[in-house]
């Protein structure tokens, strides 16, 4: 039987989870995911599909294994998941206290500063995790994207249909960023300091004669800045947050002095 119709099995019938051949389809699942092999999501038609039976599976992970002491040196944690190992060999440079959880991928050229990857996540090559960035669980991160100090990238498991974060190829994510509840950002895009963004926050373009609003999404090589605006509420008239697209960030081949021209010219704090 596929693995997929295994874990679909398993995920309508619990009690399939004593099942020896159900427990090591799950266990095949969770390191395909360790190895890039499969991916939670994944680029589809110009578009993102969701492979909801390898979230389905991820789920299925933590009951089917038991707690234990996990010791690293003078370190110790105590967890049902093991931490990712053989880095050297993986072509990924980890700095002390790095941690990336047992099913997550990190690609060859990825650098990770202090930082939190977890299960079910997938980090392309050349992407930089800088310091106390993290990224959740089934987090879809593109190639030379660059996550500054502090960036949050919020995990989705449940609902299964619920699509992950999704940062394309390129992005660079500014300090302090927030981003959760299946936000996709465009290729090239740049998030300035503190942007915070979940599905229903208003991302406004402000850049023509009149305003053009996104929700979800973040264009590609868009400049995006933390905005505010006014709301009603019954107690009156308050300010609330959005997030300002406020210019575009060159189509160049030297995406590093784009990068830079971006910023300069919109005055963008990272």
């Amino acid at each position: 039987m596929h693995l997929k119709e295994i874990i679909e099995s398993a995920w309508e019938n619990r009690d399939l989870l004593k099942d020896k051949d159900t427990q090591t389809a799950i266990r095949e699942t969770i390191e395909n995911l360790d190895s890039g092999k499969i991916r939670v999501a994944e680029p589809a038609d110009g578009g993102w599909t969701v492979n909801d039976w390898v979230k389905k599976a991820v789920i299925l992970y933590f009951p089917i294994n038991e707690m234990e002491t996990i010791e690293v040196g003078p370190f110790e944690f105590h967890d049902k998941i093991k931490l990712k190992n053989k880095y050297a060999e993986k072509g990924v440079r980890v700095v002390p206290h790095a941690i990336a959880r047992y099913g997550s991928y990190v690609s060859p050229g990825v650098v990770m500063m202090p930082s939190y990857v977890n299960i079910g996540a997938y980090v392309d090559s050349g992407t930089m995790v800088d310091t106390w960035a993290t990224v959740g669980s089934c987090a879809q991160i593109g190639k030379d994207v660059h996550l500054s100090g502090g960036v949050g990238i919020g995990g989705v498991l449940e609902p299964v249909q619920a699509a992950p974060v999704i940062i394309e190829d390129g992005a660079f994510i500014g300090s302090r960023c927030i981003l959760v509840e299946g936000v996709r950002i465009g290729k090239e895009a740049v998030l300035g300091a503190n942007v915070t963004l979940t599905s229903s926050s208003k991302i406004i373009d402000v850049t023509g004669e009149e305003p053009v609003e996104y929700k979800g999404y973040v264009p590609e090589r868009c400049v995006v800045i933390p905005g505010s605006i006014t709301k009603k509420f019954p107690a009156g008239e308050y300010n609330v947050n959005c997030a300002l697209i406020i210019g575009k960030r060159k189509a160049s081949t030297d995406l590093k002095t784009s990068l830079n021209n971006a910023l300069r010219e919109n005055n963008v704090s990272v």
